[in-house]
């Protein structure tokens, strides 16, 4: 449907977009397409999980998250959210609109989409690094400069809505990166991310090993959270990806996703075009609601039985290590097959 007809047939009051970079800037151009609907920042496993079943709606977007069937407009880029053939024509023929394509970014999906209609020119210079951030495109130099996009990118959580939400209004504004950057609120916030980083380089070999080039960082019950880039910057090309976990066991899963959850990233410095294996195996080897991109992705660690079947119940130190264990053995195999 062209972009006007879409814009005119529905009367979108709400957003719900992933509370990553990506998200944030794809939630600009849907808010610029109807600057009255809401905001809301969340995370993958909400949606699977059912989190917002009451408020999704067919005046509800979805925007790089998983795929409901309830939602009038669906935008996403993410392998494993991808709706099957059956899915889209119910969606369409219950009115739904779908933009799904593959891209670096949902972000690009939504620029794309809407930049016949609207003046979206103060994205624009943001709207390569969203595409080398999410796409697994970034170089090392990139990452370890002070690239002012980049770090802005670092400071954005679904767990702090408010914060996400006043950058969103800055960008939807035409505030420009420098600009939200010398703001003072967001000046305190890198700062305190380039200090998080720093202590996360600081217990790296303390906390992560290489196993058959698989970089293991165990970063639970630290407070400390960090994406693949940092792992595989501080490993370089002995890893060919790198798997982290983060959260706590007295955590569960909720407004600040604290819960006990692993992510999965592509040396993408070293492996340019999606890596020696699809990193989804592993996400959704036993989280139901795991998944993203081929290179980059995550899930929930897991309770296991004995028989390595799921379980109900909180996950113990000894699930960490069932998941790791199996993870490992599925990753050692692929390794196998490649040589």
């Amino acid at each position: 449907m062209p972009p006007r007809n879409l814009v005119d047939s529905l009367d979108i009051r709400l957003i719900i977009a992933d509370g990553d970079f990506d998200g944030l800037v794809a939630a600009a151009v849907l808010k610029t397409a109807w600057p009255e609907a809401s905001v809301i920042f969340s995370h993958p496993s909400e949606i699977r999980s059912g989190g917002f079943e009451e408020l999704i709606n067919s005046k509800t977007a979805i925007c790089d998250l998983p795929f409901h069937p309830n939602c009038g407009l669906y935008i996403d880029h993410h392998a494993t959210n991808k709706p099957t053939e059956e899915q889209e024509k119910t969606f369409i023929d219950n009115g739904g609109h779908i933009h799904w394509r593959e891209a670096d970014s949902a972000a690009r999906v939504a620029y794309d989409l809407f930049l016949p209609l609207f003046d979206l020119s103060a994205l624009t210079p943001i709207m390569y690094m969203v595409d080398r951030l999410d796409g697994g495109r970034i170089s090392k130099d990139e990452f370890l400069s002070d690239d002012a996009t980049i770090w802005l990118a670092r400071t954005i959580t679904s767990s702090d809505q408010q914060y996400t939400t006043n950058i969103l209004n800055k960008l939807v504004n035409g505030e420009s990166v420098l600009d939200i950057v010398n703001n003072s609120e967001v000046t305190e916030k890198i700062n305190n991310k380039k200090e998080e980083m720093k202590e996360i380089r600081t217990i790296l070999n303390s906390k992560s090993r290489i196993e058959n080039r698989l970089a293991i960082c165990e970063l639970q019950e630290t407070g400390l959270y960090t994406n693949g880039y940092l792992v595989t910057a501080h490993y370089g090309d002995d890893c060919d990806a790198c798997l982290i976990i983060h959260g706590s066991q007295n955590e569960k899963m909720g407004d600040d996703n604290r819960s006990l959850s692993a992510s999965f990233y592509t040396n993408s410095f070293l492996h340019r075009n999606g890596g020696l294996f699809d990193l989804t195996k592993l996400a959704t080897m036993f989280d139901p609601y795991g998944g993203g991109h081929r290179n980059a992705c995550g899930c929930k660690i897991v309770s296991l039985d004995g028989e390595g079947c799921v379980e109900e119940r909180a996950p113990t130190t000894g699930d960490i290590a069932a998941n790791l264990s199996a993870w490992l053995m599925a990753w050692n195999q692929s390794q196998s097959t490649n040589n």
